[in-house]
């Protein structure tokens, strides 16, 4: 890109997202409070079950259940918790390892860490920027041997228990061709689809392939319940025991106080699942208005010669997050120092979690591609407009 048509482009984005947004401060992503939020939040301080008790919890797993198409949710009290009972019921112990990716947010290996297993790092695919199988296949045909049924790290001896793929900025990864090669090696998978609600691999909603898939309601994803998470999956003994495992182990008596294991004070209080259940009847419109958003945004990019980061043919991505693969890193941060000087919010990706100091003597592969995209890929503005909800009613009633 020459000097002039890239100081030009910078320019011509400030004046785009200025056209979107407005002229204040234009964050990456905040929350829309604009339907029964404030109805919903009065109605559980009344009913006293603000708490991890109430209908208020029940009634947002059942939603959120029904929307993805999962058999059984279980709410938790953020992503990060959710994905540490989901390593745990997946037979995670301490001592093993878990494969995931370089290119995620820190709370995938953290959630590993806590139970005491190893990440295992395997590269990513460019177009996804999710785990890649080929580099899957690859590590395990290379790396692993079978002894007793169980799968074991070459190099490390040590059990190779898990496989945790994450759907970056809410694009699927290849997760099927995925689920193949775990379901072929003997290896639970679990979804990190904390950016992804209202993604989808083919017909089949994210988070729903693996035996189980986990989802944020993070202040910044695509709705909010202000802290709180989400364990889906089809299988009813799992969901038994994230739910008894997520309240305190604590064995169901009237009157007595007993727990049968080492429990977590995990489960999602009912403010916070009153808040999710007013967002999830905005979802739709959501989707619609930021793929509309998404769309402006190619067609600006297009324009400039720019590639945006879109989900493969035949999936869908809720556009949590629009992102843009740039020439070089000199030009990345060129554009992430101007555009946030303009007050428009851009930013890199997360640093690799190999060259974190906590994660640095775990194994990799030579994450050739997870290196590339964080020296080119900028995440962009990928809010709800304001206004945007009441326009679309407009639209709608005509």
């Amino acid at each position: 890109m020459r000097m002039n048509d890239k100081k030009a482009m910078f320019k011509a984005f400030v004046d785009e997202a200025r056209e979107i947004y407005g002229p204040d401060f234009v964050p990456l992503h905040r929350p829309v409070f604009e339907g029964n939020e404030m109805d919903y939040l009065r109605e559980c301080v009344e009913s006293n079950f603000v708490s991890s008790m109430g209908s208020f919890v029940t009634r947002f797993e059942e939603e959120i259940a029904t929307f993805t198409g999962a058999k059984f949710a279980v709410a938790t009290v953020n992503g990060t918790s959710a994905l540490h009972i989901a390593i745990i019921l997946a037979g995670v112990n301490s001592g093993d390892e878990v494969i995931s990716q370089p290119l995620t947010f820190i709370a995938t290996c953290n959630a590993i860490s806590y139970v005491g297993a190893y990440p295992v790092f395997v590269d990513v695919d460019r177009d996804t920027m999710g785990l890649s199988p080929i580099a899957l296949r690859l590590f395990l045909e290379n790396n692993t041997f079978s002894k007793g049924g169980e799968l074991y790290n070459k190099s490390s001896l040590r059990r190779v228990a898990a496989c945790v793929p994450m759907h970056t900025y809410g694009n699927p990864c290849r997760i099927k061709e995925i689920e193949s090669i775990c379901t072929e090696w003997g290896i639970p998978l679990i979804e990190d689809a904390a950016e992804s609600l209202g993604s989808y691999a083919g017909h089949q909603h994210t988070g729903t392939v693996g035996a189980m898939g986990i989802f944020s309601f993070n202040g910044n994803k695509i709705i909010t319940s202000g802290g709180g998470g989400m364990i889906v999956t089809n299988d009813a003994e799992l969901a038994k025991r994230a739910k008894h495992l997520t309240t305190t182990a604590k064995l169901s008596h009237s009157t007595e106080f007993v727990h049968d294991e080492i429990g977590y004070n995990y489960r999602m209080p009912g403010l916070c699942a009153a808040l999710g259940l007013a967002q999830m009847e905005k979802l739709g419109d959501f989707l619609i208005i930021k793929s509309a958003v998404a769309k402006k945004w190619h067609d600006f990019f297009s324009s400039h010669g720019v590639l945006t980061n879109n989900a493969l043919k035949g999936d869908i991505s809720n556009h949590w997050f629009n992102s843009v693969t740039l020439d070089s890193k000199t030009v990345r941060d060129e554009f992430l120092e101007y555009s946030n000087s303009e007050g428009i919010m851009t930013r890199p990706f997360w640093e690799l979690m190999p060259r974190l100091k906590m994660f640095k003597n775990c194994q990799s592969d030579s994450l050739e591609n997870s290196k590339w995209l964080l020296d080119h890929v900028v995440a962009i503005s990928s809010s709800v407009p304001d206004g945007a909800l009441n326009n679309l009613k407009m639209v709608e009633k005509k």
